[in-house]
């Protein structure tokens, strides 16, 4: 648990325990945060440290075990205010995405969700389709998924935040910036942003409309608005995050690190707790004098924030924070969401179940060597490339991001199942071609080292290179034996969101003969998996190489 207490307050308050009328009495107002849900509607593993420094593997989450813990935190206060804080949709296991999240959006609606900031993937489908998810209808870019699980579906009945995103059509905000709930008569403010760069995130379609601004910037715009409504404290909810080495549950931690640091830094001081989200980190730290929360993903955590705010002032005296694990084992189900559950499941299962291919290994890991190769995506671009042959391609690539998943067989499966394909890779992306240059293909894979970190690209057979001191060794490009020559030209294929510079590889960006094979690239992947039996190994296939 952590507590910080605001000692000017206390100062005064002691100051004035000698007059004639005692000061008003803080009240507590409880805040229960979620973040990056992503349509999580079962239990998933969540593998974390403890206090020991030792790694924990539990099943975690899911929407009876969260509506649970939920009965349980409102029956010590009714007039809990459960947010979100982005990404509750998008990039979404089959079980959700299949339905185009409504059921997701269905079960926050039914736990009496307040509000959320906007996250990066909520705009996954472009601005239009994110407008008919929040306020209901069937007018979709996905008729094929829109009101195919309810024949009306309501919307998620919950308003989204953003006081940085504008609508460039209009020159104004999409969304209202901030929300004010009254709660134990005092009025807390939420104001929301979105990370500044989700252009860098979101694929050029799906940003289409659309721009966001600095977020310290647009939060403290907004500030003079609510102290001039006597809000009586103010609470920053940004889908922007970090990532610290420290336990997700212990108190006061003091490493984190990561954009979200910047931010925090530039806020104005009447922002008394800032929420963030995006990182995918549980963390409780403080940035200065600034509590700053993060609940993890996958809806792994809670974020529980008791305030003291006194009435008839902007004071808020002291802060409890803690990280909630959503350990099925602990909370008794919350018996609507168990019911809404069961019947995706039973409505699902017919396509979820179907087994579609037989893997090389009983575990194929999406997670990335020290080389920066993993061995699913080494079986992702391998698919890519064979099912777009027929286009003239040579190489392919995809980015370690859009790889949302292991490909994991349980014991006694033989056969991966299709909800285990698809929840790799949930985007509907297609597969687009171009031609680049050997300079081209040098410089592309050298925006690996931007920002912090190394954001390695996949690569298909017969293609390799090395790479030392976060770059790649001129010269080192290899295609089926032979020295990729820096003045010739290659037929490469990637997905569309790669294809338009997403993840900040704007190098692609620049390719000539583009071509949309119209294949998605989940389609791709089963394709090659019936194809090709025994596909994908254990191992990475040593196509990238670090020269130490």
């Amino acid at each position: 648990m952590y507590r910080v207490f605001k000692t000017a307050a206390l100062t005064l308050a002691l100051a004035l325990a000698g007059c004639a009328s005692a000061p008003p009495r803080p009240v507590a107002v409880n805040i229960v945060a979620i973040n990056d849900l992503h349509g999580y509607l079962q239990a998933n593993g969540y593998a974390y440290k403890d206090a020991n420094g030792s790694v924990q593997r539990v099943e975690a989450g899911g929407i009876a075990t969260l509506g649970g813990m939920l009965d349980q935190l409102r029956k010590q206060d009714p007039q809990l205010l459960f947010i979100g804080a982005g990404d509750l949709v998008g990039a979404s296991p089959p079980l959700s995405a299949m339905w185009a999240d409504e059921p997701t959006l269905l079960a926050l609606r039914g736990m009496g969700l307040k509000f959320s900031t906007i996250g990066n993937h909520e705009l996954d489908n472009g601005k239009a389709e994110f407008l008919r998810q929040a306020n209901g209808g069937c007018q979709s870019s996905r008729p094929d998924k829109a009101c195919r699980f309810q024949a009306d579906f309501p919307g998620g009945g919950f308003p989204y935040l953003a006081a940085n995103l504008i609508d460039t059509d209009t020159g104004q905000p999409l969304l209202p910036a901030y929300h004010i709930e009254t709660v134990h008569g005092v009025k807390v403010a939420f104001v929301g942003a979105v990370l500044h760069d989700v252009a860098k995130v979101v694929s050029a379609k799906g940003m289409q409309g659309l721009k966001a601004t600095d977020e310290a910037d647009a939060i403290n715009a907004v500030i003079p608005q609510l102290k001039a409504q006597g809000v009586n404290a103010i609470v920053a909810v940004v889908h922007q995050g970090g990532n610290t080495p420290e336990p997700y549950d212990k108190p006061n931690c003091s490493r984190l690190q990561g954009d979200i640091v910047d931010v925090a830094q530039r806020l104005d001081p009447a922002v008394d707790v800032l929420i963030s989200a995006h990182s995918h980190q549980g963390y409780l730290c403080k940035v200065g004098n600034l509590l700053v929360t993060q609940g993890s993903s996958y809806g792994h955590l809670l974020t529980h924030l008791t305030l003291e705010v006194t009435p008839g002032t902007h004071q808020v005296t002291a802060i409890e924070a803690q990280n909630l694990l959503a350990d099925p084992r602990k909370y008794h189900p919350d018996a609507r969401m168990a019911a809404l559950q069961q019947q995706v499941e039973a409505r699902s299962n017919t396509v979820l179940l179907r087994p579609v291919g037989t893997p090389g290994a009983p575990a194929i890991s999406a997670a990335a060597d020290a080389n920066g190769e993993s061995p699913l995506g080494d079986l992702i671009t391998d698919a890519q490339l064979a099912m777009t042959r027929t286009f003239g391609a040579q190489i392919a690539f995809t980015n370690q991001g859009g790889i949302r998943n292991h490909l994991i067989l349980a014991p006694g499966q033989t056969q991966l199942t299709y909800a285990q394909v698809a929840s790799v890779q949930p985007f509907n992306n297609t597969l687009v071609l171009m031609n680049l240059t050997g300079a081209q293909l040098q410089q592309v894979l050298n925006q690996q080292w931007q920002g912090a970190g190394f954001n390695p690209l996949q690569v298909s057979r017969g293609f390799s290179y090395r790479w030392a001191d976060n770059r790649v060794v001129p010269g080192s490009l290899v295609l089926d034996g032979k020295p990729v020559r820096l003045e010739q030209t290659y037929r490469v294929v990637m997905n569309s969101f790669l294809s338009g510079g997403g993840d900040r590889f704007s190098v692609f960006q620049q390719g000539t003969q583009r071509e949309d094979s119209r294949m998605i690239d989940l389609d791709a992947l089963l394709g090659y998996l019936a194809q090709q039996p025994n596909a994908g190994a254990g191992s990475p296939a040593g196509r990238i190489i670090r020269v130490r």
